[in-house]
């Protein structure tokens, strides 16, 4: 028997376990998340005695007689004090990291009542956050502090109108951690799932054998890809995945489900999958895309191993770089990047009628997840539908189902509630990752340095599924001109399958691979010309009214010579200062319907916000909201936000391409001026029950399309950002200056910035997903990540430009703050010590991570 103290409340424990399960599942204290339960993310921090641990660690055994405590121990004035000052620091994206962090916070706090901002990143040291960059998140400490010290001063009113700095609609609930994450969710008679994965990068199923598994006492069931009931096939896009690999067909790579196990416990579920027997006929695996283009090699899908090819081209490259003064050419190469978002995915699923189901999901599209959900259960749509909980990071890497299809089965097939949820180890295998890119680039300038032409050839790894690995590498190749005025532009790129994990959406969308390759070119050639990487972009940068490479005349809202005009001093005034410069579209583009729709609903004398737009932390309720409040003139409380669904939300598209400010910001516009119509001669209370529709195409020109200026993107994010060295080659500061048309929130566009550079600054410097026979080498901990006593400091400008004439003119930046990065300190780090590097993580820097036995 193990007795100690949880909250101030004595608990005794009979069974052994790990302090976090039996704070999950026993007591059902949910803000202490589990983020790898390997005792490397901090997400299930608590306090032990007084002193911040992680709960995944230790087993009840060792908690004899000892306090422990967590966010919802806290006295009601310290959960004030924390929901203030976090939100008004605007230290919360996801939200899945907050509550560790809340208490890493407090035992600093109690110890120190005034901190420095070194001591508390010291604090949070062992807490993890992909989001935000740390910086808000220390100001949000010391803003605690100083309220603890000092008392919390009156609260602060907001008008939450568009420009202003307020807090997000959502710090409370992840604060204080009461908001649900899949993971939170405890079903009465819940059962549980999990998939037994292949043992193969690439093998033949011969024969499953799941009778011993299923005669297992507290099993549900054992599922093969004979009892799905519609396709075997899914896909985001093209439907070549396999939700389970039928017993004649062919293994893709390590992370294919073989078969699906349900069972009363985890345990029982982890038990039953080892009973399964499975006979492979293991074959030979594809590791790379030069393997995959070989006339001989194996095929990793019937079809081929070439899953796109992109030739964009304008004007006659060849011709201009012929005719330079100055001629370039380099290779480079980016590797495999893993997204390492705080919460792994999960997903919850329950009967919905006789014969439906609903999904409680973790994911960047409710309306995606539902197309891939029928298919596989052979449902329509009325009979699956899918509610986003709170979701816990993205970056691309939830835009693909990986648990809901299986949840959905299983709920489907039991007629049980069920969670489905990847460990860490399973989520850093299964997931599409970053692509690695090896690329060729050739650039040629005239005797001024300016641009006449560049061509480059891209060659992607795109691992074992199509994901999103067509429209990555399209991104790659449209954007590889860079932010630049000149019309001869030809690149050629191609994206192979291999055995290796799927490679798909990652912030930047394929842009931050060949924006490292042209910014690199682009600071070599300065110095043949003889000017300033600063001058040579200065001259070139694409202003209003000027074509892009693609052809595209760019509007008044195009603001890239202010964000170079921006950084010129703190450039100009170190010596080892690295820039570049980046645009990133936002909104899908090049003539795919992309639409934008939110459906406003009045009801018990409030505007109800529904739109099926998922928010992955970037904040969009809170756009959307202030969105509201401005163009309706209604107080915050006259508002509500509801999260994305496929029921009773119209259809917005994905949470990708940095498109829902912009996208779904004009819906919500629009569906706020037919509303404001009605109210010029109404009242809320006499509009009860009436619903306003607003839709937005945002319409452009398909590639390849016969016209003389086509329209590739209905806007265009542009920015700069600056690396500084120190003396010993650390880095000191980095600053970025963004185009963002109009802030909606500049407290959420800094964060977006602070948080997206410093995710390049481990793609430039630490991060390495390794992998070797097609098998990953990385655990969580291993990945590199930056921490918050490592992270350098960010200084963020905001260049507002007003021109476009849709969502009040903000555009989008949820991808381009990671974009100019890794070549800004590629940069940094020629000018500090000669070494022109073109491979990442860069090597030869104070940051490099040494192999054993180095």
């Amino acid at each position: 028997m193990f007795s100690f103290y949880v909250n101030g409340k004595e608990y005794q424990e009979e069974k052994d376990m790990k302090l976090l399960r039996f704070l999950r599942d026993k007591l059902h204290l949910t803000s202490v998340k589990d983020g790898c339960s390997e005792g490397a993310c901090g997400t299930c921090h608590v306090l032990i005695d007084g002193k911040a641990q992680k709960a995944c660690i230790p087993s009840l055994s060792m908690m004899e007689g000892r306090h422990i405590i967590t966010v919802e121990g806290l006295s009601e004035e310290e959960k004030e004090i924390y929901d203030r000052a976090f939100g008004e620091a605007g230290a919360v994206q996801c939200g899945f990291c907050i509550p560790g962090m809340v208490i890493s916070a407090k035992g600093l706090i109690d110890q120190n009542s005034d901190p420095t901002r070194a001591q508390a990143a010291h604090a949070i040291r062992n807490n993890i956050c992909r989001c935000t960059g740390y910086k808000k998140i220390i100001d949000g400490i010391l803003l605690a502090a100083k309220y603890k010290r000092e008392g919390l001063p009156e609260k602060r009113e907001y008008a939450w109108k568009l420009g202003e700095r307020v807090p997000r609609v959502d710090v409370r609930e992840k604060v204080l951690g009461y908001g649900q994450y899949p993971d939170d969710i405890y079903e009465e008679g819940m059962i549980y799932g999990s998939a037994l994965r292949s043992a193969y990068p690439r093998a033949l199923v011969k024969f499953i054998d799941t009778e011993k598994a299923k005669a297992l006492p507290g099993v549900i069931g054992v599922f093969t890809a004979e009892d799905i009931p519609g396709s075997v096939k899914v896909g985001h896009l093209k439907q070549d995945w396999d939700g389970l690999i039928p017993v004649g067909k062919i293994t893709h790579y390590l992370g294919d489900a073989v078969a699906l196990v349900a069972a009363e416990t985890p345990e029982l579920v982890e038990k039953a999958k080892k009973l399964i027997k499975v006979e492979y006929e293991e074959l030979p695996m594809v590791r790379d895309p030069y393997e995959a283009m070989k006339e001989d090699a194996p095929l990793v899908h019937e079809d081929g191993n070439l899953l796109a090819h992109w030739h964009v081209h304008r004007g006659d490259a060849e011709k201009a770089i012929a005719g330079s003064a100055y001629v370039l050419t380099e290779k480079f190469r980016t590797p495999w990047t893993e997204h390492a978002f705080l919460e792994p995915e999960c997903a919850v699923a329950k009967p919905d009628g006789e014969d439906g189901v609903i999904i409680y999901s973790s994911d960047q599209g409710v309306y995606d997840t539902q197309h891939e959900c029928m298919a596989l259960l052979g449902l329509p749509a009325e009979k699956v539908k899918v509610r986003n909980k709170l979701v816990g990071g993205g970056f691309g890497g939830k835009e693909d189902v990986t648990v809901q299809h299986h949840a959905g089965m299983i709920a489907y097939l039991t007629k049980r509630p069920v969670k489905v949820k990847l460990t860490r180890e399973e989520s850093i295998l299964i997931h599409p990752k970053r692509h690695p890119m090896d690329m060729e680039f050739t650039m040629g300038c005239d005797e001024n340095g300016i641009i006449q032409g560049v061509k480059a050839a891209v060659i992607a790894d795109t691992g074992a599924y199509a994901s999103l690995g067509g429209p990555v590498l399209q991104r790659a190749c449209t954007h590889a001109s860079g932010p630049y005025n000149y019309q001869n532009f030809d690149i050629d790129g191609k994206a192979y399958y291999t055995n290796n994990p799927p490679a798909g959406a990652f912030r930047g969308f394929g842009v931050t691979q060949t924006c490292f390759a042209v910014e690199m070119l682009l600071t070599k050639m300065a110095e043949k010309v003889g000017i300033s990487p600063w001058e040579i972009r200065y001259r070139n940068a694409i202003r209003p009214g000027q074509e892009l490479p693609n052809g595209q005349l760019v509007d008044d809202s195009t603001g890239l010579a202010e964000t170079l005009e921006a950084v010129k001093k703190v450039y100009d005034s170190h010596p080892y200062a690295g820039i570049a410069c980046a645009m990133k579209n936002a909104g899908v583009g090049v003539g795919l319907p992309d639409w934008g729709r939110c459906k406003l609903y009045v009801h018990n004398g409030k505007v109800e916000i529904h739109s099926g737009a998922s928010c992955i932390g970037q904040g969009l309720g809170t756009v959307l909201v202030q969105m509201v409040s401005e163009k309706l003139g209604l107080k915050r409380e006259q508002i509500y936000y509801d999260a994305s669904n496929t029921y009773n939300a119209p259809d917005s598209g994905t949470t990708s391409g940095s498109r829902q400010t912009l996208v779904t910001g004009e819906a919500c516009r629009r569906a706020c001026e037919k509303l404001k119509e009605e109210l010029a001669y109404k009242t809320l209370e006499e509009l009860e029950g009436q619903e306003y529709l607003g839709e937005y195409l945002a319409r452009t020109d398909a590639m390849g399309s016969d016209v003389k200026n086509p329209v590739s993107h209905v806007a265009y994010g542009y920015a700069t950002q600056v690396c500084i060295l120190d003396k010993n080659g650390r880095i000191e500061k980095i600053v970025a200056a963004h185009d963002v048309g109009r802030a909606v929130n500049p407290l959420s566009v800094e964060g977006q910035i602070e948080g997206g550079v410093l995710m390049s600054t481990g793609f430039a410097l630490t991060e390495q997903y390794g992998l070797k026979d097609c098998r990953p080498q990385n655990k969580y901990g291993t990945l590199g990540l930056f921490r918050a006593n490592q992270a350098p400091e960010v200084e963020s400008i905001i260049v507002e430009k007003e021109g476009l004439k849709v969502a009040e003119g903000a555009i989008g930046i949820g991808e381009i703050t990671s974009i100019p990065t890794a070549p800004a300190i590629a940069g940094a780090y020629y000018k500090y010590d000669g070494q022109y590097r073109t491979s990442l993580p860069l090597a030869n820097t104070p940051y490099e991570r040494k192999k054993k036995g180095e």
